[in-house]
């Protein structure tokens, strides 16, 4: 376990089944700090350097906010100890492309307040699933003269489309778990109480598929909306000469011969 110490901004527990369980911990408003920010990417680059993880949820203390976001009493010294307003959000969009691209799932879970970097981070996952009752998920930087600064309204409008993240973000709205459904924001939506549970249960699931054709499929549809048919071909072309003739391809095939479940992964080293 990283971070296993109730001080530490995040919390990170690595599990038998090749997920890892990454916690806000600062409960109950899980802010996201200058110290969170500068942990997250110590765990986040550990996660993907770490070849027993193949699959991790990005979740927070507590059932009562996942997060308010950043912490706005430290933004002036935030950005004096990084030299200027462009550097110090240049490590936020640095750390939600970094969980974007890694090649691995993650998966968010959604509840109570989950605005500004609440949501932004969250938009970085390859999966979100919402609290059924309570959440209020948004970017809500127009109430406070500004707009999102963490690649919030980039990626929510190719997350929803244009005109619904206009609608969320023009009028500061903060929508619930069955409306971000709805729009497509998130995939799945449970109750509160069993939404980590639902979110480990995915992130398992991811885990136990091929590494190497999961990998492959992430960076090929990764921005697939702005990619023409050929480049999206091509891209699953190179998935194809990646994962011929590996050991998870070969257990694929005979499990499916021998009309059972296949187990993958059983030797990442040889892929």
């Amino acid at each position: 376990m990283i971070g296993a110490m109730d001080d530490e901004p995040v919390l990170v527990a690595k599990r038998d089944d090749g997920v890892a369980v990454v916690s806000i911990n600062d409960d109950p408003l899980n802010r996201m700090s200058l110290e969170f920010v500068d942990r997250m990417e110590e765990v986040v680059a550990d996660i993907a350097s770490d070849d027993a993880v193949r699959a991790f949820v990005i979740t927070a203390e507590g059932t009562t906010n996942f997060s308010v976001g950043m912490n706005l009493k430290q933004l002036g010294a935030g950005v004096a100890a990084a030299g200027d307003i462009d550097a110090f959000f240049d490590q936020r969009l640095r750390l939600i492309g970094a969980i974007e691209t890694m090649g691995k799932p993650s998966v968010a879970t959604l509840f109570g307040y989950c605005l500004g970097g609440g949501l932004e981070l969250p938009l970085g996952c390859t999966f979100r699933l919402a609290a059924t009752e309570g959440a209020r998920i948004g970017l809500p930087e127009m109430d406070l003269g500004s707009v999102p600064a963490w690649g919030g309204s980039a990626r929510l409008a190719k997350c929803v489309g244009r005109d619904a993240a206009l609608d969320m973000i023009l009028r500061a709205k903060k929508i619930s778990g069955p409306e971000a459904l709805a729009i497509g924001l998130v995939s799945e939506i449970w109750p509160v109480d069993e939404l980590k549970d639902k979110a480990i249960a995915l992130a398992a699931e991811l885990a136990a598929q091929p590494r190497l054709a999961v990998e492959a499929m992430l960076d090929a549809l990764h921005d697939a909306e702005d990619k023409t048919l050929a480049e999206l071909l091509a891209a699953e072309r190179r998935g194809v000469h990646k994962t011929m003739g590996t050991p998870d391809a070969t257990e694929g095939m005979m499990a499916f011969l021998e009309k059972r479940d296949p187990v993958f992964n059983q030797n990442p080293a040889d892929d």
